[in-house]
């Protein structure tokens, strides 16, 4: 699958690398775990639909009634359709340098966490509703005021963030100005018992395919297929010995595309079927 370069294929001329930058992204089909390469940092205001992200040692979902602030870097997106068949949310885009400089005028320079968390989740209230709005209305504005107005518009979202959320959200601001790369250890770990094929995770280690490997036989002294697969498979049994489900509620969630597979590779590691697994 290739990777989007977001919100660069959202920008008709991107030359002129704008600071902020609002679009509306609808689309009336699942997209599922699509890679994404994104350059800012962005809120996801979603209006219609269901959306899953994925970053390195962590994972979201939310629906309607939730909005995303997000850090720039890799991600894979799952964004699935509503009952009537769409999907829409509004995403807002902005540079470390509005960042930097909202920073400066409102909130005092303080250390964050060592691991901060790469999004932060909105509750939609009546203010944000208005909010979105109000953007809707601006879009049809002068190109030559525009810039203006997103940056009024830009701190008054994040003016009311502050007041909503207090230094939970200043530390999250303060931790998007921090480049820190996430280690193949804890990406992996945090991704042991997800359907995450070994690429995926690969994209959000930032790295290729290939280095990928290198890097985790390095680590763990063996292949990421055969470590992945064996740790799967315990925790797939752990669930059939717990009595809850059967192997045709868990297989897609352990990576495999089809109960046979999963059936056969199971017998391949501890000599029993998953249906002859005893609950204890």
């Amino acid at each position: 699958m290739p990777i989007e370069n977001i919100p660069e294929i959202y920008i008709k001329d991107y030359k002129k690398n704008p600071d902020l930058f609002v679009y509306d992204f609808k689309m009336n089909q699942d997209v599922v775990k699509s890679k994404v390469n994104l350059s800012m940092n962005m809120f996801s205001f979603l209006q219609v639909g269901k959306k899953q992200v994925h970053f390195a040692g962590t994972a979201v979902a939310v629906n309607k009634d939730q909005s995303l602030l997000l850090k720039k870097g890799n991600w894979l997106w799952t964004e699935l359709l509503d009952l009537d068949a769409s999907y829409y949310c509004k995403l807002f885009f902005f540079s470390e340098k509005v960042l930097n400089e909202f920073l400066e005028k409102h909130i005092e320079h303080k250390e964050t966490d060592k691991d901060p968390t790469p999004y932060f989740i909105i509750r939609n209230d009546a203010y944000i509703t208005s909010y979105l709005n109000s953007l809707s209305t601006i879009s049809d504005a002068p190109a030559v005021f525009m810039e203006n107005l997103l940056a009024v518009k830009f701190e008054e979202l994040m003016l009311y963030l502050l007041q909503k959320y207090g230094s939970k959200f200043k530390n999250y601001l303060h931790s998007l100005i921090v480049n820190r790369s996430s280690p193949l250890k804890k990406t992996v770990e945090n991704h042991i018992h997800s359907n995450l094929k070994l690429e995926e995770i690969a994209f959000l280690c930032n790295m290729s395919l290939s280095t990928f490997k290198r890097y985790f036989l390095k680590e763990y002294k063996v292949s990421p297929g055969k470590w992945l697969q064996d740790k799967r498979l315990q925790k797939a049994k752990e669930l059939l010995q717990g009595g809850e489900f059967k192997a045709s509620d868990i297989y897609f969630e352990f990576g495999y595309n089809n109960l046979s597979n999963f059936s056969i590779a199971f017998k391949n590691k501890f000599g029993i079927s998953p249906r002859d697994v005893i609950p204890n």
